[in-house]
């Protein structure tokens, strides 16, 4: 029988802007060794936030005196820009979006309110590489409605590209079961303790997450966006023998028990995490399976 419990002991893609607090101070003619490389370094930021200023229609004071619009025709042109660009990236996405919607019928039609909520979070999204997933999530609402929810779209949204990887590194770590609705990060296994093996060295053993470039801090930024939880949970074997069916990026993981009162660690996926995992393609890291089995071999056998 598996029991899954909390753990009693504590769980161990383009942004351009940079600080441009800078960029508008004079340089100095006493300048250090160093300042050459400084003064460099500044007026990138000042070229880069000329740059944003320029795509954001807010560049207008920056012109001549005598070349300035007035203000009020400035402010309706960002309007037309913003509204502009918003359409643009929206197309571009549903487009991205028709290449994954299957030929099939599907029975359920589309909330109409769901994608009025979807166009509202997703307008602002220009990165290609983000509305390629934002793309994604819309195909697989059409195709299958109710896959994602609108706190999942919300999470989705606030998510830097930097962090989206992260989500698939993770992701990447994962087993599942079968129907993928619970995700777990397996982060060791143990015995619990008796009088034949309470001073056995390997009673407890640890899968190292960090060698594949995952670590607790890396966890806390995934729970800010609700997608882990930041509290180790077990899976248990309660007899010798007893089995957890589990796949690992598509295959299949039989993990079977040698001793009794076994029990694996992981960082569980929330419910907004597994279904944003949807978004993330099966790829088997090969190497990190074959750690994974090695830490948990003491404990464990695998079919």
């Amino acid at each position: 029988m598996n029991n899954e419990k909390t753990s009693n002991t504590p769980a161990v893609i383009d942004a351009d802007v940079d600080n441009s607090a800078s960029a508008s101070k004079t340089i100095t003619t006493q300048e250090q060794p160093n300042s050459q490389s400084k003064k460099s370094s500044q007026m990138s930021a000042q070229v880069q936030l000329l740059n944003l200023a320029k795509l954001f229609a807010l560049d207008g004071s920056l012109k001549p005196a005598d070349k300035q619009m007035p203000i009020e025709d400035r402010s309706g042109r960002r309007v037309r820009i913003s509204h502009l660009r918003r359409q643009q990236n929206m197309e571009k996405i549903v487009e991205k979006s028709i290449h994954y919607c299957a030929g099939d019928q599907v029975a359920d039609r589309t909330d109409a309110d769901w994608f009025d909520s979807f166009i509202e979070l997703a307008e602002r999204v220009s990165n290609p590489a983000m509305q390629e997933l934002w793309a994604k999530i819309l195909a697989g609402e059409i195709s299958q409605p109710g896959s994602f929810s609108l706190k999942a779209l919300q999470a989705f949204k606030n998510m830097s590209l930097h962090e989206a990887k992260l989500f698939g590194k993770a992701c990447a770590l994962a087993v599942s079961d079968s129907n993928k609705k619970n995700i777990r990060i397996i982060t060791g296994c143990y015995q619990q303790p008796g009088l034949l093996n309470l001073f056995d060295s390997k009673r407890e053993q640890h899968v190292g997450l960090s060698q594949f470039g995952f670590n607790y801090g890396d966890v806390l930024t995934l729970a800010e966006h609700h997608l882990v939880f930041t509290q180790e949970t077990e899976l248990e074997t309660s007899s010798s023998g007893g089995v957890l069916n589990l796949k690992y990026n598509g295959l299949p993981l039989a993990i079977k028990a040698k001793k009794k009162r076994c029990a694996l660690t992981c960082y569980k996926l929330t419910p907004i995490g597994a279904e944003l995992a949807q978004l993330i393609a099966d790829k088997p890291d090969n190497q990190f399976l074959e750690h994974l089995k090695a830490q948990l071999s003491h404990h464990y056998s695998f079919g």
